[in-house]
């Protein structure tokens, strides 16, 4: 296999959560263009979205469901849908996620649990129920979205960092189990992202300051910086990677 061919996705299936904007859009878009049919799944994503329309645009095929991350049965039902449907993914991106912003001593108690259950308890429900099926097959990549939380606290994010930083534990310890079956589990952590999730961040003129101020690349980063690491995560160019947690930062974690 020749360098450029191992990066071929030619006749994969990829599930990507949360893919109907920012990161997961660009990541779908991205498998796409290395040649991959995408099932495409958020709370909202409805038939004819932009993504969608991206996708088929490059000559591959796009299934749109929905799914609520916060109700642990639709995420059964959504695994128990696809295959209902025929559907066995090759690649499964756990993109889909929330954010709540509160002081640690004022952050409410239904905050918390939403946004455990929808970062990290629906990635396990899913990834459970879709890797059993990669591990009877022998084969399957799948690629979780972590966080620079994963590596540090942040501010007014306690259950984001606590959901991030237990993805990073989620990864090694799937990866732990499952690489030796032929399924590489591994997560990529993105750094400052011009997204819909920092525009609080984004629209704060001194916190956006300080945050550029140590970004080495000095920009916030985009959805399309994620193209080549998906890429590289979901196809045979990353086989013999397990476990690992690729920062996509510009800089920020060697600061």
């Amino acid at each position: 296999m020749s360098v450029l061919s191992s990066f071929d996705l030619s006749g994969k299936t990829a599930v990507v959560t949360g893919a109907k904007r920012g990161i997961g859009r660009g990541m779908a878009e991205a498998l796409a263009q290395a040649g991959a049919d995408i099932v495409g799944v958020s709370a909202t994503l409805a038939p004819g979205s932009e993504v969608e329309q991206a996708v088929t645009a490059l000559g591959r095929k796009f299934t749109a469901y929905q799914c609520d991350f916060s109700d642990r049965a639709a995420v059964i039902a959504f695994a128990a849908q696809l295959e209902a449907d025929g559907i066995a993914p090759d690649i499964l991106v756990n993109n889909a996620g929330t954010i709540k912003r509160k002081p640690a001593a004022e952050h409410p108690d239904d905050w918390w649990d939403k946004v455990i259950e929808v970062n990290l308890s629906a990635q396990f429900v899913l990834s459970r129920e879709i890797g059993r099926g990669m591990v009877e097959r022998g084969r399957g990549k799948i690629i979780f979205t972590a966080s620079l939380l994963t590596f540090q606290g942040g501010i007014t994010v306690p259950g984001y960092a606590a959901s991030k930083g237990g993805i990073g534990q989620l990864t090694k310890a799937l990866a732990n189990e499952w690489a030796g079956k032929g399924v590489n589990v591994n997560a990529i952590a993105p750094g400052y992202i011009a997204t819909d999730n920092t525009q609080a961040l984004q629209d704060d003129p001194d916190r956006s300051k300080s945050i550029l101020e140590r970004i080495p690349a000095g920009r916030w980063g985009t959805p399309q910086d994620f193209a080549g690491p998906a890429v590289f995560l979901a196809s045979p160019a990353s086989d013999y990677v397990n476990g690992e947690i690729l920062v996509v930062d510009g800089g920020w974690m060697g600061r």
